[in-house]
Order: structure tokens, then C-alpha cells, then sequence
């Protein structure tokens, strides 16, 4: 038996989940958000969502709002029996929760309660956290509040990425959904109430993040350029100039807090309030991300 499933998403992150629902259910419906103005020419562009539904002959509404009757509807006329969201990017109104038989559930890029909003993702990692996972959860009027279905932990390296942590996430989720349309099938799932005294928040990314404060110490300085690698990219000034800084490791250096203590051999050394970091790719305003040692080639710092 296969079920009846709607898809709500909207980015990449987005997309494994479908393509793992497409393969194994009958995903009848996609929303996403409508298509959103890129590049340097601001033409429109469908979300990666739309892309992979329409390669596959998914049918794709793309509403600005869920709140009206015109969408509703839509949804109401694919009796679905489950809708399964991942970024999509909205809150689903009530009209919307009550039409699945078995509810609509939610993936997120954490182990909840901890770091429910926006930025999970993001947020474990400029942190610092060692460890992090995926959780399939039933959705509900609150913000990432509802029951857990299934939780998937793993261990963080220091060295990874927010970049690198969305991928994995991102298949993480896609696998779980799968695990978790089986229990529905066999009606062995599992609700277990979070622990809101436990709950912490993601807030979403604000631009005035982006710049890089090494009057901290080296390690919260590195967490938060991985933090923000690849996007929207943590940046400093240098001589004038704005630079966003990549691949951040910690080292023992000492200085000033934001002088360059050196600029050779693939790296650039900078002081931080305790210990420095070395960094060894860079991205120039108005030019792309390259290796300190291409940029070092025909630049000072």
C-alpha cells in the first residue's frame, strides 16, 4: 500500500525527501514557494523543489499564502493521508493541519526541543555543538512544538561546516521520512511530547551576524565562520576592503585582535582576543571564493 502524500518545501534541503516519498509513496501534490527574482539579472527562478517535481511530472501549486480558500481546496481534493514538510519556508494555518488522515509532519535540522525557529542548522554549528541530528515530528499551531516521531543524532566534527551539515542533514531527513511512512503504514507509530522547558531557539541569520568579531576567542571566532560557510558567508575588513573568510582553523597565534599576524604559505593568520585562526580560502567583494594561495599570487594583505 502506498499512501497519498502532499509535499510542501521549498530549497535544496528540500529535495531528497521528495525524490525518497516520490520512490516509495504517491506523492500526488507539490507546494513550494512562488519562483523569486536571482542573479545579477533578478530573472525569476523556480525553487529547486519545483525543479525536481517538475521533472517528474508532479503537479506544483506555488500560493503566497495558505491562508486563502483557493489552495485549501487543492489540498482537500487530493485526500491526502499525510502532508510532509520540509522548509517550506511558511506556517501551516489550522485549515490546513486538520486535512491529512494521519496529520501533517514536519522534518527538522535538529534534535528538539533544542534550537526550534528558523536557523538550526546555522545556529549548532556557530555554537559549537559536538552533536546535532534530524527529527521527524508531528506539526501543530506552535513553532517546531509538536510530538516526536523519530530523532537521528550524529557527532559534529569541528571542522564542519553549516554547508556540510545541511547535506548530511538533508539525507538524513530523506531516509527517516521513509522510516516513518512505514510506521504509519504498520500503525506502530510513536508520539513522544517534547520538553518545552528544555526548548532553545534558532533565531534566523540577521545581516549585522555576517561580520566577524575577533574580540572573542578563536574558537567561537572559527565556529562562527563555519557557521556561516557557504552562505551568507562571515566577512571582515582589510585595508578598506571586504573579505568573506572560509575554512577557519584554530591556532595559537597572538596579537592584536584582528591584525593579520601573516599572509603566506596558503594562509592567512589572524589575532583573536584569545589565540588566532588560520584561514585558507577567501572571497574578495565582487569576485568569487578562491584558495588564499590563488589570491595571494597577485595580492598583498
Amino acid at each position: 500500500m502506498k499512501l497519498n502524500i502532499v509535499f510542501m518545501g521549498t530549497p535544496d534541503f528540500a529535495v531528497p525527501t521528495l525524490k525518497s516519498l516520490y520512490e516509495t509513496e504517491n506523492v500526488t501534490l507539490v507546494i513550494t514557494q512562488p519562483n523569486k527574482p536571482k542573479g545579477r539579472g533578478y530573472e525569476l527562478k523556480p525553487t529547486a523543489v519545483k525543479e525536481y517535481a517538475l521533472c517528474v511530472n508532479i503537479p506544483v501549486i506555488q500560493p503566497n499564502t495558505l491562508k486563502n480558500d483557493e489552495p485549501v481546496n487543492i489540498i482537500k481534493e487530493q485526500n491526502p493521508d499525510v502532508i510532509v514538510v520540509a522548509a517550506y519556508g511558511k506556517i501551516l494555518p489550522e485549515s490546513v493541519l486538520c486535512i491529512p488522515k494521519f496529520g501533517c509532519i514536519n522534518i527538522h535540522a535538529s534534535l528538539l526541543p533544542a534550537y526550534r525557529g528558523a536557523a538550526p542548522i546555522n545556529r549548532v554549528i556557530m555554537n559549537g555543538d559536538k552533536f546535532g541530528g534530524i527529527t521527524i515530528m508531528y506539526m501543530e499551531k506552535g513553532l517546531d512544538t509538536g510530538d516526536i516521531i523519530l530523532q537521528k543524532p550524529i557527532n559534529i566534527p569541528e571542522t564542519m561546516t553549516a554547508g556540510e551539515y545541511h547535506d548530511i542533514m538533508s539525507e538524513i531527513g530523506a531516509n527517516a521520512i521513509t522510516e516513518v511512512m512505514t510506521q504509519i503504514k504498520n500503525g506502530t507509530v510513536k508520539r513522544t511530547k517534547q520538553d518545552d522547558s528544555k526548548a532553545t531557539y534558532a533565531a534566523k541569520i540577521e545581516k549585522s551576524e555576517s561580520m566577524i568579531d575577533f574580540n572573542k576567542p578563536a574558537e567561537q571566532v572559527a565556529n562562527h565562520i563555519r557557521g556561516l560557510s557557504p552562505f551568507p558567508g562571515a566577512f571582515t575588513c582589510i585595508n578598506g576592503k571586504r573579505y568573506k573568510l572560509f575554512n577557519a582553523t584554530v591556532t595559537e597565534g597572538k596579537g592584536e585582535p584582528g591584525c593579520i599576524l601573516s599572509a603566506s604559505c596558503g594562509c592567512i593568520e589572524i589575532a583573536c582576543a584569545e589565540g588566532s585562526i588560520k584561514i585558507t580560502e577567501i572571497q574578495p567583494e565582487c569576485c568569487k571564493r578562491m584558495s588564499v594561495q590563488a589570491y595571494l599570487i597577485g595580492h598583498k594583505l
